[in-house]
């Protein structure tokens, strides 16, 4: 494997056409000053986690810290929001896709999750060609034109971009700093920051960004330290970074106001990010019989300790004057029933609906065609650019949070996490990190919920609704009707030439292993390119 030093950073992934540009010696060396002065701490932290899984494993569940108390009870706030960011009803997410940055910017949603987490599945090209996707949509250059020879280019008016970079315990396997792999989380940040802060502030806009997975607030913290530093190093004004942090972990949601507070000068708000969100909490919990969960299906935000969580971060964020962001819409259009079309659009209003009426001040689709029914929703219930006035009159106790959900486990249920969650890892091996499946647009959420139920059901020798005992047998019976499903749907040349063979191997390892592994995609990027 060749390999070059560019700004102190040793690049080992191919140089093509433009990655230049990107990968300029001022930005690596910007990269480099991060992960030489941040990147102990984001192992320790990385440790900590370890150390806090087994004190939940010996009996000491989530609760809210005691030492921080004073922060929950303080009378503090964050900035008012930048202009482009008042009005945040609808959001629209996806990858850094070309194709699909444009469709995304025009889709008429206020802003723009432009993710290189969970939708984009972090090969090299995607990483890199996001990053140029991203410097060519900032300065509106951005075209494509489709091998059939459509043309794609932005209209006049385009969503504000928020950029997610990937969580901080992802590492970026091409790139290099002492011969130890650099976290993916800075090198995805500061390439964006660099290249684009300056030119997002001459344009009356700023540096906005989504930040994943976060268990604590000391993990916010050492984000706020990288934001400060950044911003001194290229003489960006302090506070120009401006972040919305997903609350899309059990622990995040118990340290809620502390991550806000520590982050308060560069802070937007909080979301409510829903399917990550089930994954930690099968995943903390899942050494513990108590929290034995039924089908995915009947894990709604309706659910209590859904539920409390969602009240939670939403009197969270209108105690210090953030937003609440509601959750993902992950449903697609369905162009050839248009009952079953209308049935989803229904489904999607009644979601956003719920969202708008319970005080949040915006919210997430997955596709442009479900912006305007998220718009018209929040419509109906919103009547200004936000409902920070709005508060709940109930105070979310611990004992709500962890509240257990109990209902049945049905072969449907296996079915459905086997099918999906294979079918969707063979995508991301692919290079396809969101994935249309059964109408909705998946993210690698949708594995992780899969195997980790799976792993659990499995662990207690959980039974079927019908009497049944989940084996691996059990799974391996049902895996290879799913299998032979799918197989019909492709067809024989296009399942043969895709990557099911390492999905299935992986998927199953994972979900029958002695061992719980904290992330699907930490063995799964061994394999992509």
């Amino acid at each position: 494997m060749s390999s070059q030093v560019i700004g102190g950073l040793e690049i080992t992934g191919p140089l093509r056409a433009r990655y230049a540009e990107v990968l300029a010696p001022e930005a690596c060396a910007l990269v480099a000053g991060l992960e030489a002065k941040f990147g102990a701490r984001r192992r320790e932290l990385l440790a900590r986690r370890v150390e806090r899984q087994r004190e939940i494993d010996a009996g000491q569940l989530p609760d809210f810290l005691a030492e921080t108390a004073h922060i929950r009870g303080g009378n503090w706030r964050v900035p008012p929001p930048p202009a482009d960011l008042v009005d945040r009803r609808t959001e629209i997410t996806g990858p850094v896709d070309r194709k699909m940055a444009i469709n995304a910017l025009n889709s008429g949603a206020q802003c723009w999750m432009a993710d290189f987490e969970d939708a984009n599945s972090p090969t090299w090209d995607n990483v890199i060609e996001g990053q140029i996707n991203m410097r060519d949509a900032v300065r509106r250059t951005i075209t494509f034109t489709s091998p059939e020879g459509k043309n794609y280019a932005l209209k006049e008016k385009t969503a504000t971009i928020v950029t997610r970079p990937r969580g901080w315990h992802l590492e970026e396997k091409h790139a290099l700093l002492g011969g130890r792999r650099i976290s993916a989380s800075l090198f995805d940040w500061g390439l964006y920051f660099f290249h684009n802060a300056r030119e997002l502030l001459a344009r009356g806009s700023g540096p906005y960004f989504y930040l994943p997975k976060l268990e604590s607030h000391l993990e916010a913290r050492l984000w706020n330290e990288v934001f400060i530093h950044a911003q001194a190093a290229l003489g960006i004004p302090r506070g120009s970074v401006r972040v919305t942090v997903l609350i899309e972990t059990i622990l995040g949601a118990f340290e809620a106001e502390e991550i806000l507070y520590e982050l308060r000068e560069h802070a937007s708000g909080l979301n409510c990010g829903r399917w990550d969100y089930i994954f930690s909490f099968v995943k903390k919990l899942r050494n513990r019989p108590e929290y034995l969960f039924p089908d995915r299906t009947l894990i709604t935000m309706t659910v209590p300790f859904m539920r409390a969580y969602a009240l939670h971060v939403i009197n969270v964020c209108h105690r210090h004057g953030a937003y609440a962001m509601g959750g993902m819409a992950a449903q697609i259009p369905i162009k050839n029933d248009p009952a079953a079309n209308e049935a989803a659009l229904a489904k999607v209003r009644a979601d956003k609906e719920r969202e708008a009426r319970d005080g949040h001040d915006g919210t997430w689709v997955a596709h442009p065609g479900l912006v305007q029914a998220a718009i018209e929703a929040f419509g109906h219930h919103m009547k200004g650019p936000n409902q920070l006035d709005r508060f709940h009159d109930i105070k979310v106790t611990a004992a709500m949070m962890l509240a257990p959900l109990k209902g049945p486990i049905t072969e449907a249920g296996v079915r459905w996490n086997l099918h999906v969650g294979v079918r969707y890892l063979e995508a991301w091996l692919g290079g396809s990190g969101a994935e249309p499946i059964h109408h909705l647009m998946e993210d690698l959420a949708t594995s992780e919920i899969s195997r980790s139920q799976l792993w659990q059901w499995l662990k207690f020798g959980a039974t079927l609704d019908d009497g049944r005992k989940i084996t691996a047998g059990l799974y391996d019976a049902l895996l290879a009707d799913e299998l032979a499903k799918i197989r019909a749907e492709y067809g024989e040349a296009r399942y043969d030439s895709g990557h099911f063979k390492d999905a299935v191997e992986l998927f199953m390892r994972m979900s029958k292993s002695a061992h719980f592994d904290e992330f699907l995609s930490l063995p799964a990027y061994e394999l992509l390119p």
